[in-house]
């Protein structure tokens, strides 16, 4: 005979994920990459003029770690990317478990071909991607650790 298990009323059940830990660490890592060089590129105010403000702004089609970052996001399965900008947009706003299904919907709703271009806009993207993960109770940092 089994007894049925106590439930506990205050603990909201995880919701699955079609993105692994391992693909959401290696875009938090990446995106990491990218704000680094961003901030790298950027010269103080003091030392530049308008016109050289806009080109910092410009997309820079022969970034590496862009390119890579943005082929990997292009690679992944539409459930993947509609994951992953539900994790940014969960981290972003401060949700919690109870508020995934609906950001999760949001998200599918509003997909389409330039989940790339649309992520690596975000400013703070790995931020928001490794706290949407730590709402949910998924950790990468392991595999973080391994390729910091």
């Amino acid at each position: 005979m089994t007894r049925p298990s106590p439930q506990t009323p205050d603990i909201e059940p995880v919701p699955p994920l079609t993105l692994s830990p391992e693909k959401a660490a290696f875009v938090i890592v990446k995106a990491r990459e990218f704000d680094v060089k961003e901030e790298a590129d950027a010269e103080p105010e003091a030392n530049r003029g308008d016109d050289d403000a806009l080109g910092v702004l410009a997309e820079r089609p022969d970034d590496p770690v862009e390119f890579e970052l943005g082929s990997f996001i292009e690679a992944l399965t539409e459930d993947e990317q509609v994951d992953l900008v539900a994790l940014a947009w969960l981290g972003r706003d401060g949700g919690t478990v109870a508020d995934w299904t609906d950001v999760r919907r949001e998200a599918a709703d509003a997909h389409n071909d330039r989940t790339a271009a649309y992520l690596l806009g975000i400013p703070l993207l790995a931020d928001f991607i490794e706290e949407g993960l730590n709402v949910l109770g998924v950790s990468c940092e392991e595999f973080e650790m391994g390729h910091l």
